[in-house]
């Protein structure tokens, strides 16, 4: 199972509390993971990425294993600690401002 923690705005969207858990068949990458997430909790279809370029929004951000993977390419592989479930898979709301 892929670990996936959402920032706080998102999990009172989607009713979450906790990890949300998911099954990823094939290569486990930033799109397998987020096509998981949305086909689990569709009310996030267009809110971490934009619904018809599939682009992550701009105050998003990824992370694993203390690494930011926001500009790697989407079908890149994740760390293989992601993939086992050792380690989770961060989605991170960004500011800006002053």
């Amino acid at each position: 199972m892929i670990r996936v923690i959402l920032p706080a705005h998102l999990k009172d969207l989607a009713h979450v509390h906790g990890e949300v858990e998911l099954q990823v068949d094939g290569p486990v990458t930033q799109r397998s993971v987020l096509d998981a997430l949305e086909a689990q909790l569709p009310v996030l279809i267009g809110r971490v990425r934009d619904h018809s370029t599939q682009q992550r929004r701009g105050f998003v951000r990824y992370y694993a294993c203390q690494e930011d993977l926001s500009h790697e390419p989407p079908d890149d592989p994740l760390p293989a600690e992601v993939a086992s479930g050792r380690e989770p898979f961060l989605i991170v709301g960004s500011m800006a401002g002053g």
